[in-house]
């Protein structure tokens, strides 16, 4: 069940990310600056077309990181992983669902690139000082999951061991 819910939180902002993204690229003028001095003005400018190339790059690379491991598992490709995680398993469950959610993570973190960037592009919209309470939170999030994946291969190794 556990999985569902993380599939269903990276679909959410897999789209969100996407439409977002082109959203406000239209929204951006020709030169977008992604970097500001301590007066607030723009130092760093980038033509538009390289940004939205640039952030769907990182963008389907991230995913395709993200989601080999899971698809290997749900495809039963990799005999490995199906040997350790088998159907029914609770671990499977919650392996599954830390990589979809890991992903969704990801993209929020993505969008708040985006969101960054387009109020760096808008002060007079959205101030780019709103955006710093994201700085640690996104960062936190990322450390949290990471520490979920080795509480969850700690006891997957724990219920190996209690089965030998």
């Amino acid at each position: 069940m556990l999985y569902r819910f993380g599939k269903a939180f990276y679909f959410l902002t897999l789209f969100g990310f996407i439409f977002l993204l082109l959203y406000f690229y239209s929204a951006m003028p020709e030169s977008i600056g992604y970097g500001m001095d301590e007066t607030g003005s723009i130092v760093d400018r980038i033509p538009k077309s390289n940004f939205f190339y640039i952030m769907i790059s990182i963008f389907v690379v991230s995913n395709l990181v993200v989601l080999i491991p899971p698809k290997l598992l749900e495809t039963k490709i990799h005999k490995g992983l199906t040997k350790i995680f088998p159907v029914g398993d609770i671990f499977r469950d919650y392996y599954l669902g830390w990589f979809y959610s890991f992903g969704g993570i990801l993209n929020l973190s993505l969008i708040m690139m985006v969101f960054y960037t387009h109020s760096i592009n808008n002060q007079n919209e959205i101030a780019a000082s709103e955006f710093n309470f994201f700085f640690y939170l996104i960062p936190s999030l990322l450390v949290l999951w990471v520490i979920g994946l080795f509480v969850i291969f700690a006891g997957k190794f724990k219920q190996i061991q209690y089965n030998s």
